[in-house]
């Protein structure tokens, strides 16, 4: 086994694992999706689509809800409204700092479970889907370069030296996330970035503004269903 991908079901992560399947093959590769109380808890569906397509094993974990307990974060059920913003106009409005939909350390409680089903499976890295858009700002401090070669060095060291962490996009932004996948026919149609957790993308919230600014970039209508009509035409 060459790779565990940390499977959301989102642009990014359909993207790794369009990678790791296109450099290793699909019978090397493994998809892990969580659920951690998340109020868009169906992006597991998008995910199965995801990993059904690609003829790749998905196994479902759990980070429990109750270690987020106290959190303000919007993003868990029970949380207030998440904002219809860019993160960009977030940021602009309130400076650097983590926005409203981070959930504390959610990364590193997931990437800490990867590297152990990881080795367990004999897997030799463990992929996950930060850009550098998500780390604009602090707004997401666990997509930060610095987060990833800290939890890079702690999981090798941790495993004896036999699991990696590799962020392939860290240094890209949504728009060039997306053409490296359309390059690599990567299934968008499956997948889902809005954070609502509704039938159909909202196109309101941050993710799904900065998804469909990358699609526009980069000359392309997505067909996931949204709630909202899109103007695809780039102005």
């Amino acid at each position: 086994m060459k790779a565990i991908v940390l499977l959301s079901g989102g642009i990014d992560s359909t993207t790794c694992l369009a990678q790791a399947v296109a450099s290793y093959g699909k019978g090397s590769v493994r998809a892990l999706s969580f659920e951690y109380g998340q109020k868009h808890s169906n992006e597991i569906k998008n995910a199965a689509a995801v990993a059904a397509h690609y003829g790749v094993p998905l196994t479902i974990a759990k980070v429990d809800s109750q270690i987020f307990m106290g959190s303000d974060s919007t993003l868990l059920k029970g949380g207030g409204d998440i904002e219809h913003k860019s993160y960009a106009d977030i940021l602009e409005e309130r400076g650097e700092g983590t926005v409203d939909t981070y959930v504390p350390f959610r990364n590193g409680l997931m990437l800490s479970q990867a590297a152990a089903f990881a080795y367990s499976v004999g897997a030799g890295s463990v992929w996950y889907g930060a850009h550098a858009d998500d780390a604009a700002g602090q707004a997401y401090p666990d997509c930060t370069p610095d987060f990833y070669q800290a939890m890079d060095h702690a999981i090798f060291t941790g495993t004896g030296c036999n699991v990696n962490l590799y962020a392939p996009l860290i240094e890209m932004n949504k728009a060039g996330v997306v053409e490296m996948g359309l390059s690599l026919e990567a299934p968008y149609e499956l997948t889902r970035s809005c954070y609502e957790g509704h039938d159909a993308q909202c196109g309101l919230c941050g993710t799904c503004r900065d998804r469909i600014v990358a699609f526009k970039l980069n000359g392309v209508k997505d067909e996931a269903a949204y709630e909202v009509e899109i103007d695809w035409e780039v102005k």
